[in-house]
C-alpha cells in the first residue's frame, strides 16, 4: 500500500487518476469512472454526467439503513479535471495494491470503481454496541480520505492499540480488531459511543486516527 500519509506515494510511478491539488482538495483525472461522497464536488472542467449512485445496491442499502454506515454516492463520468473536497477537511491519499483498506464511512471521500466495497461490523462489537461498523474497501487502485485536522498514523505491530470509534480514520484489513471495555464507571470514552469502551487493534498494519471525534453531537431538545 502506497499513501500520502507514508510519505511514498510517488505519482510518476503510479496509474493516473487522484492527486492532492492542495492538503484539502482532491483533483481527479478522468475519462476514467469515480465514486464519490455526494455533494463533495465544488468544481471541474470539461464534460462530466454527475448520477446518484446510493449505497450501491440493495443489499448495502439494508446495512446503511440498519447501521448509520456508509456515505450516499455519486458515479461521475466524463473528461477533465474534476475537485472534490468536504468541509475543508484534510484529504490523504491511498494506492491499495491488492490488498484492503477499512474506512469510517464520513471520512470516505472517494475511490475508484475498480475497486470493491462493503459495510462490515467490527469483530467483537455486537448491534447493542452501535455505531461499530465501517466501510472496507478492497482491490487495486486509488482511495481518498478525510480527517479533521492532522492526523496521527499509528503502526499496530509495535504495541497494543486503542482508539475511540468515532476518532479511529481507517486501517489495515489484516489487523485483528476487537473491543476494548474499561471496567471504570465514569470513563466515558468518545462522545458518540456513550460507553466506556475503545477500538483495539492487534497484529501487522497501521491505524489512522484523527484530531476530532467528529461533528459535535447536539444537545438533546427540551
Amino acid at each position: 500500500m502506497r499513501s500520502s500519509i507514508f510519505n511514498n506515494l510517488d505519482s510518476q510511478q503510479l496509474p493516473p487518476g487522484f492527486a492532492l491539488e492542495n492538503h484539502k482538495m482532491l483533483r481527479v483525472q478522468l475519462p476514467h469512472e469515480v465514486l464519490a461522497k455526494q455533494g463533495s464536488m465544488v468544481a471541474f472542467q470539461g464534460q462530466m454526467d454527475f448520477d446518484y449512485e446510493g449505497s450501491g445496491g440493495l443489499g448495502k442499502l439494508f446495512k446503511k439503513a440498519m447501521t448509520g454506515e456508509g456515505a450516499s454516492l455519486m458515479r461521475v463520468r466524463g473528461e477533465g479535471q474534476l475537485y472534490l473536497a468536504d468541509n475543508a477537511d484534510d484529504i490523504h491519499l491511498f494506492f491499495l495494491e491488492n490488498e484492503g483498506l477499512t474506512v469510517n464511512g464520513r471520512n470516505l471521500l472517494a475511490f475508484q470503481p475498480q475497486l470493491s466495497w462493503d459495510i462490515k461490523r467490527v469483530q467483537g462489537a455486537g448491534v447493542a454496541a452501535g455505531g461499530l461498523f465501517n466501510t472496507t474497501v478492497t482491490g487495486t487502485g486509488w482511495v481518498a480520505v478525510t480527517t479533521h485536522g492532522t492526523p496521527v498514523l499509528l503502526d499496530a505491530a509495535r504495541m497494543p492499540t486503542f482508539a475511540d470509534g468515532q476518532s479511529a480514520v481507517c486501517w489495515s484489513t489484516g489487523l485483528e480488531v476487537g473491543i476494548n471495555r474499561t471496567m471504570k464507571v465514569g470513563a466515558l470514552i468518545g462522545r458518540g459511543s456513550g460507553e466506556a469502551m475503545q477500538l483495539a487493534f492487534r497484529g501487522q498494519g497501521f491505524v489512522l486516527v484523527q484530531a476530532s471525534e467528529g461533528a459535535p453531537v447536539p444537545a438533546p431538545s427540551a
